[in-house]
């Protein structure tokens, strides 16, 4: 079958960073000196191939922004990610753990802002030597009304840690749902992840919320 031939593809390279976090989970806002945000998300993440569709792993996930200066901020990312494929005979792959950090630069009040985080990922039958990469990205964010706006942003994902993976391309659109968007935001997200030179992609949707302080 299709869908057990793409279980049986994403298992094979799954642990060792196929399926990458590429969600951003944030907008091109950034935090005033001193101020700090906290966001928390869950994520589906599913593999199409050949016309298939298969969920293929969860991630739950935790983020913690700064201000350093009102034009940098430095963002720390943790997440978890586990196996959503049904088949019983992966019933018992391991969790692991992926890191990201890195600066986000822009104007205080301006609509686009550059992320620059690197990361690695950890766990059991991880190479974590061979994990790290870089994901430069590209935030805007679009108000529609003081409650409510747009977040689409592009990245590349760039292997660092094994220089024969290939580049792959992301893309996101989030929005930021909120009584005082200054303060708190709701952050439903869908993004698409491929390779250029290849066939198929990934897909997730996801919810986070993030908690800013003053």
């Amino acid at each position: 079958m299709k869908v057990l031939a793409i279980c049986l593809l994403v298992a094979g390279c799954f642990w060792q960073g196929c399926a990458p976090v590429f969600s951003e989970m944030q907008s091109a806002r950034m935090l005033k000196k001193g101020q700090t945000e906290l966001t928390g998300h869950y994520s589906a993440v599913s593999l199409n191939a050949e016309g298939e569709t298969e969920k293929v792993q969860n991630q739950v996930g935790l983020q913690l922004g700064t201000g350093v200066a009102d034009n940098v901020n430095l963002r720390v990312r943790l997440e978890r990610i586990s196996s959503a494929i049904d088949e019983e005979f992966f019933d018992d792959l391991p969790s692991i753990y992926a890191v990201g950090f890195g600066p986000k630069l822009g104007n205080p009040g301006g609509n686009v802002a550059i992320n620059l985080p690197v990361g690695f990922a950890f766990g059991e039958d991880v190479r974590t030597e061979k994990s790290w990469e870089f994901q430069p990205t590209l935030l805007f964010t679009v108000p529609v009304t003081p409650q409510f706006e747009i977040n689409p942003s592009g990245k590349a994902l760039i292997p660092i840690g094994n220089p024969d993976l290939d580049v792959l391309v992301a893309f996101n659109l989030g929005l930021g749902i909120s009584s005082d968007l200054n303060r708190w935001a709701l952050r439903p997200e869908v993004g698409y992840l491929f390779n250029p030179g290849e066939d198929g992609h990934y897909f997730h949707w996801s919810v986070g919320l993030s908690v800013s302080t003053p």
